[in-house]
């Protein structure tokens, strides 16, 4: 009897679907990182479960594509407002460029006190590889219907047009960006645009100062408290294959799943998030 009474407790206790979103954002090249197609059916789970009176994000990103990092935003935004329930972010290590991009979708943002987040702007990064292929003897042969197709050849000099070109686009992306900033933190912030925009990073202290963050905590700590000691956090996973789960990879993913974490690893010590 009373194991039964402790069975319908604990199946009425509130129940808080909790999905991670670990990674850098986007796919290039053998970079397998985070993408609407990959975490949607994720997401759309979480959301699913009526009884949930909130759904919970575990945010762990470098950063990445920008064009990921507002569809995913957008469906969790998307998913929030249809189903009417709150959105609680919790930041692990980093929450930077397009992963406080993510971070920022939800309605409350918590961290650690030493997480890293910030990180607002647009960058592009590359070789000139002039020098190199002119000691080589190589000879560059580039045709092209336009006189921007080559836009930025790492085998030609940089010239001004290509940059003015590569200006606008970052404006235009930083435009976007900051546009979504401001619209789910609006007058939380505390921070001078110019100092929002210089693409400098915060500890989670710091960035609740700011208003980029609304407390320090960790989710079970929050959620609890939250919600009652007897809640069920529910971890929201994709499937994995049967390989997959006793040699922790695909068999076909182990090349891409190298190179996402080398190129993750190499984000988050650029940020400062190794110790």
């Amino acid at each position: 009897m009373i194991d039964g009474f402790l069975e319908r407790l604990w199946w009425r206790a509130p129940v808080v679907p909790l999905v991670r979103l670990a990674g850098p954002v986007g796919e290039i090249g053998l970079r397998r990182g985070l993408t609407l197609a990959r975490v949607e059916p994720l997401l759309e789970a979480a959301f699913a479960i009526r009884r949930a009176p909130a759904v919970a994000l575990a945010v762990d990103c470098p950063g990445g594509s920008a064009v990921q990092s507002a569809l995913i935003a957008a469906r969790i935004r998307k998913l929030a407002e249809s189903k009417k329930k709150p959105v609680l972010v919790f930041v692990e290590d980093v929450a930077a460029s397009g992963g406080y991009w993510l971070a920022s979708a939800g309605d409350e943002i918590f961290c650690d006190p030493s997480s890293i987040l910030g990180s607002i702007g647009v960058i592009s990064a590359g070789f000139g590889l002039v020098e190199a292929i002119g000691r080589l003897g190589v000879e560059r042969r580039l045709h092209a219907t336009g006189p921007q197709k080559g836009l930025l050849d790492p085998f030609q000099p940089e010239r001004e047009p290509d940059l003015e070109v590569l200006r606008e686009i970052q404006a235009g992306i930083l435009d976007e960006f900051l546009a979504q900033i401001r619209a789910r933190r609006g007058e939380r912030l505390k921070i001078a645009p110019a100092e929002l925009t210089s693409g400098r990073v915060w500890t989670g202290r710091r960035a609740v100062e700011l208003g980029l963050a609304d407390g320090l905590g960790q989710a079970h700590a929050v959620l609890r408290e939250r919600f009652g000691e007897n809640l069920r956090i529910r971890r929201i996973e994709s499937r994995r294959s049967f390989w997959r789960a006793r040699l922790g990879l695909d068999g076909a993913d182990v090349v891409g799943e190298v190179a996402t974490g080398l190129d993750d690893r190499a984000a988050r010590h650029r940020l400062g998030a190794g110790a």
